[in-house]
Formats: structure tokens, C-alpha cells, sequence
């Protein structure tokens, strides 16, 4: 459980994980001494697990996204996880309930390419089938 100060700090980093100390503390109202303890607390308790890239709109506007569902072989499911993570333009796999087995994000710099990828992962062994959904906008992405 976090504190709503907490969820405060994680919502600005969030947006931006660069921000610098000063600019959070100035920002949530508190001291750059108390940001940075708030920090290495979430750090220490896992909570933050470390800190990543995020691309610029204008870069991601040239790839084609999509979202792929895949029915896979139960035996087969840590094989096609494996499989997946292994291919560079898979961003994120979930394992869902439904008529589906698991939600693929990928991307791909062309529609050329994409049905490339999408052919190789239905392809793979213990995939049984997929459905594919091109992402046309993303509207909210924190």
C-alpha cells in the first residue's frame, strides 16, 4: 500500500523520470530532502523498479503498433513466452482470460514488416491462433 504522497510522486515520475528533485519537490510542495527519502523508500520497497525510455511522439507515429491475441497449447505457453520476448519488436505480452490466451503489443516500421512479424508469430510452435488489431491512436498513455 502507498500513500496518496507517494502516488503523487509516482504520477510525476510517471510523466517524466528525469524530473530533477527540485522540480518534484517544487511541484508536490514538500522538500527536495523529502522527495529524494520518498524515492529511495519506493526503490527499497520495490514499488519503483527502475526507470525506462519513452519515445517521442514523432518517432512513434512512423511505426505501425498492433495488438495481436493468441490462443496457444497450455503445454506450450512458457515456449511461446520465451519465443516472444525473444523478438525485438514484441513491447509487452499478457497473459488474459477469454476466448484468448494472451495480448501481444508489437511494433513495426512498416505494414510491410508487421505482416511479416505477425506471420512469424503464428507461425511459432504452440500458437493455435492469433487475431490482429493495428493501433490507429493511442489516446491515453501514462
Amino acid at each position: 500500500m502507498i500513500t496518496e504522497a507517494e502516488q503523487a510522486l509516482l504520477t510525476l515520475l510517471r510523466a517524466n523520470a528525469r524530473a530533477s528533485t527540485a522540480e518534484l519537490a517544487r511541484k508536490l510542495g514538500v522538500s527536495r530532502t523529502t522527495v529524494q527519502s520518498r524515492i529511495e523508500r519506493l526503490e527499497q520497497r520495490g514499488i519503483i523498479a527502475g526507470y525506462g525510455v519513452r519515445l517521442s511522439p514523432d518517432y512513434e507515429q512512423g511505426l505501425v503498433k498492433a495488438h495481436v491475441l493468441l490462443t496457444v497449447t497450455p503445454k506450450l505457453a512458457d515456449k511461446v513466452v520465451r519465443s516472444l520476448e525473444a523478438m525485438p519488436p514484441v513491447r509487452t505480452v499478457h497473459s488474459v482470460s477469454g476466448n484468448f490466451d494472451m495480448i501481444v503489443i508489437v511494433d513495426a516500421p512498416s505494414i510491410r514488416d508487421l505482416d511479416a512479424l505477425l506471420d512469424r508469430i503464428g507461425a511459432m510452435e504452440g500458437v493455435e491462433r492469433t487475431s490482429s488489431s493495428i493501433i490507429l491512436s493511442t489516446r491515453v498513455d501514462r
